[in-house]
């Protein structure tokens, strides 16, 4: 019903930034807050940021305060990651995902992209 497709991941030295997107489509009238989840090799996935349907409110997980933003464009079903001064350790694949309409924090999320890679070089 819902379709999420990444873009923007890629390869960058410590310190660089990269600004990652996702696409919605398909029945995106019933899908409200949207966030990003990364998973590195080995390690479980783990909350980056979330974000209202009406952008002015936003979660950040501590790894990624003061560095990373989220927003999102509804007119076109697109939501961002800018991420700045990255780390090494932000390498992961790097997930969107999308919650129902009438959730409340937390989300409970139903749809979710295929990942796009972030590789953050020493």
């Amino acid at each position: 019903q819902v379709q999420l497709v990444e873009s923007g991941g890629g390869l960058v030295q410590a310190g660089g930034s990269l600004k990652l997107s996702c696409a919605a489509s398909g029945r995106t009238f019933n899908i409200y807050p949207m966030a990003w989840f990364r998973q590195a090799p080995g390690k479980e996935r783990e909350f980056v940021a979330a974000i209202n349907w009406g952008g002015g409110t936003t979660y950040y997980a501590d790894s990624g305060k003061g560095r990373f933003t989220i927003s999102r464009d509804n007119a076109k079903d697109t939501v961002y990651l800018q991420m700045n001064n990255l780390k090494p350790e932000d390498t992961a694949v790097y997930y969107c995902a999308a919650a129902r309409s009438g959730n409340r924090w937390p989300y409970e999320y139903s749809y979710w992209g295929q990942g796009t890679q972030v590789t953050v070089s020493s």
